[in-house]
């Protein structure tokens, strides 16, 4: 949908200043997750990048902790029964059912803290601070002629759909809930979705 200019440029203007100031004031965790992975059981990268699609189809690189074995994504994969499953829950595994996540990045999981590095693709433009979940290339068939209405937004690190619950709901009812936001998006929306996360992540509602 179309947006003002006047929005466009606030909404970067308040992304670029949110996401340096965490970046820096969020530098310890940075430090101390990193020390767990170079240090810990289960060493290897500490940042997982995964191929989402953006604002106008753009893909980008998103950026998280890892909470996975390294390579999980080819494990995913060859296993039939468990990709069924992962495409089932809405391209998605419960923590305690996915063999893949270890037991500490369960625990980044639940708090939420393997999002934090996502602050730096809103500070490179992939991201906005709200928006709708970015999603894999795989997922827009649930979009259905709905597509480019979706991605004529920028992708966000916190939306509706995060909001009202997360992993608790599914598709077709999520594709609804991200498009309720390219409808109704303005300043005072985006406040409204921010501190309605900002709730679900205190209360854990809906985190793997």
């Amino acid at each position: 949908m179309q947006q003002s200019k006047s929005y466009i440029f606030a909404k970067r203007f308040l992304d670029i200043s949110a996401a340096s100031f965490a970046l820096i004031i969020l530098s310890p965790v940075f430090l101390i997750i990193a020390l767990f992975y170079l240090f810990g059981d289960n060493r290897g990268p500490v940042f997982y990048k995964q191929e989402r699609v953006g604002q106008d189809h753009r893909k980008f690189g998103i950026y998280k902790f890892r909470s996975m074995i390294v390579d999980a994504e080819s494990k995913l994969y060859a296993n039939p029964k468990l990709y069924a499953e992962f495409v089932e829950n809405g391209y998605k595994l419960p923590t305690e059912d996915d063999p893949r996540i270890t037991r500490f990045g369960a625990f980044l999981r639940k708090t939420s803290l393997d999002e934090i590095p996502q602050f730096i693709n809103i500070l490179l433009g992939d991201m906005s601070i709200v928006g709708p979940r970015p999603v894999v290339a795989k997922e827009l068939i649930e979009y259905g002629d709905r597509v480019d209405e979706f991605l004529s937004v920028k992708p966000g690190a916190m939306g509706v759909w995060q909001a009202s619950g997360r992993s608790d709901i599914q598709y077709p009812e999520r594709a609804d809930l991200e498009l309720s936001y390219v409808y109704s998006a303005d300043m005072w929306f985006d406040f409204k979705i921010l501190a309605q996360n900002i709730l679900a992540i205190l209360k854990r509602d809906g985190a793997m």
